[in-house]
């Protein structure tokens, strides 16, 4: 099959990258010159375990290729991706501004007997697929003839995506189910084609109409937004309680009904799709007149959770942080991704760098973000032991793999004092006792 996709962000490139596995040909366009340029001499351009070793194999093969020219990229593709930013605007809604752009620019190339599925892969709020349909006909009128219309020659449809990121490769290639919206006999049957590669264990595809596919993907990240901060609000009450929140989790987190995902307290949950989400949903429920009161606590205490360990911090050194040095582990919102959206670590950069503190920071992969972004406002360590030299404190922020299990005799030797705030809750507090550590997690005494 012959496939086009619009924009190689994460979603597309990891959508365009898996399509070419299975042996379709996949045309990825991109407005950005330099970046099709990379990505055409094999340069991938975004940090996701497993995603090189198949993009460079199936460019290699020619089953992958890059273009700036949208007339060109679509020419002979039967299904057409708009895998385009959906960014929040000031007041949370979705701003639909570069899906809505293309859909016009699809108006004007397709051809009134080329049959083409345009699918909405971003996520976007209810009511979408409807405004593309219209904005790809509308656009239409401006170079056909009087006589002539698109109206049966193309259908849209909705196929949210469900990556995680750090995971991507996998939940795409052995997805739980692939949700796909459509009230087209014709779309239903192309699209179900499309995916059968990926469900040959038989996770379902789950056929719908296209709003309620559309509501599928913000419900189900605000349901996950939902579990995180709950977990947060419990790990606060054990902490005045006395009570540990690991226990809780497991003892919860064993009840069927509950599961285990999702229950792991921290510092609050950051990215490009949960607090876009939440905020989109709420925006949208607003918009029919409905209090969505459980989504606006969510949203309330996640912004709080992220700052929970300032004050743990603050009161440790007498509410006093000028001149005090910290290293930081961890600056991406999550492990195996170099994505600072919204992370955590930021905030808390934010609030001890105007306490009058520094800090020397490491992370694998989100550096170079993280110094594009507020640039030299911290020092950057070459590897997790170099940030420790000469610190007071350390402070976790993200859950690495490589943080789990360190050389506590290299902490030792580099930190002025055994002092661990964990935002992750990576050690045992028995351990940490028995190391000499004052330690501090989210939720345990």
């Amino acid at each position: 099959m012959k496939i086009a996709v619009v924009g190689t962000g994460y979603v597309g490139l990891v959508s365009g990258t898996c399509f070419a596995e299975t042996g379709n040909t996949v045309t990825c366009i991109d407005i950005d010159q330099s970046k099709v340029t990379k990505l055409s001499n094999g340069e991938i351009t975004i940090y996701e375990p497993g995603l090189e070793k198949l993009f460079l194999r199936n460019i290699k093969e020619e089953r992958l290729k890059f273009t700036t020219n949208l007339a060109e990229g679509i020419k002979d593709a039967s299904i057409i991706f708009l895998a385009l930013p959906t960014p929040p605007g000031e007041d949370g809604s979705a701003d639909l501004k570069y899906v809505l752009g293309v859909a016009k620019d699809l108006g004007k190339l397709i051809k009134p007997n080329d049959y083409k599925v345009i699918v909405d892969k971003s996520t976007v709020p209810v009511g979408t697929a409807d405004k593309v349909h219209n904005a790809i006909l509308t656009s239409s009128k401006e170079v056909l003839a009087n006589n002539e219309s698109i109206e049966n020659a193309f259908d849209v449809v909705s196929n949210p995506e469900f990556l995680r990121e750090g995971v991507a490769v996998d939940d795409f290639m052995k997805p739980d189910r692939v949700v796909i919206g459509t009230s087209s006999e014709k779309a239903k049957k192309l699209m179900g084609d499309l995916y059968a590669p990926y469900v040959r264990q038989g996770n379902p595809i789950i056929f719908m109409d296209e709003k309620s596919a559309e509501l599928t993907k913000y419900a189900a990240n605000s349901f996950l937004a939902t579990k995180i901060s709950f977990m947060n609000e419990i790990a606060q009450l054990c902490e005045r309680l006395g009570a540990d929140v690991d226990m809780v989790r497991r003892g919860i987190g064993s009840d069927e009904r509950i599961g285990k995902r999702f229950l792991f307290p921290g510092i609050g949950y950051g990215g490009s799709c949960f607090p876009k989400d939440v905020q989109a949903l709420i925006k949208s429920s607003e918009e029919v007149k409905y209090n969505f009161q459980i989504l606006k606590a969510v949203e309330e205490v996640n912004e709080a959770q992220k700052l929970h360990l300032i004050p743990k911090i603050t009161a440790y050194f007498n509410n006093n942080l000028k001149g005090k040095h910290f290293a930081l582990w961890g600056l991406a919102f999550k492990p195996n991704t170099d994505d600072i959206r919204e992370a955590p670590a930021l905030y808390v950069i934010d609030a001890l760098v105007n306490a009058g503190a520094t800090i020397t920071a490491y992370d694998p992969e989100a550096m170079k973000n993280v110094q594009s972004l507020i640039g030299n406002k911290i020092n950057y360590a070459n590897n997790q032991y170099d940030a420790l030299q000469n610190a007071d404190a350390l402070i976790i922020a993200t859950e690495w793999s490589e943080f789990r299990t360190p050389d506590f005799d290299k902490i030792n030797a580099s930190l002025k004092n055994k002092i661990i705030f964990d935002g992750r809750n990576l050690f045992e507090v028995p351990q940490m006792k028995a190391l000499g550590y004052h330690y501090e997690s989210v939720g345990r005494a």
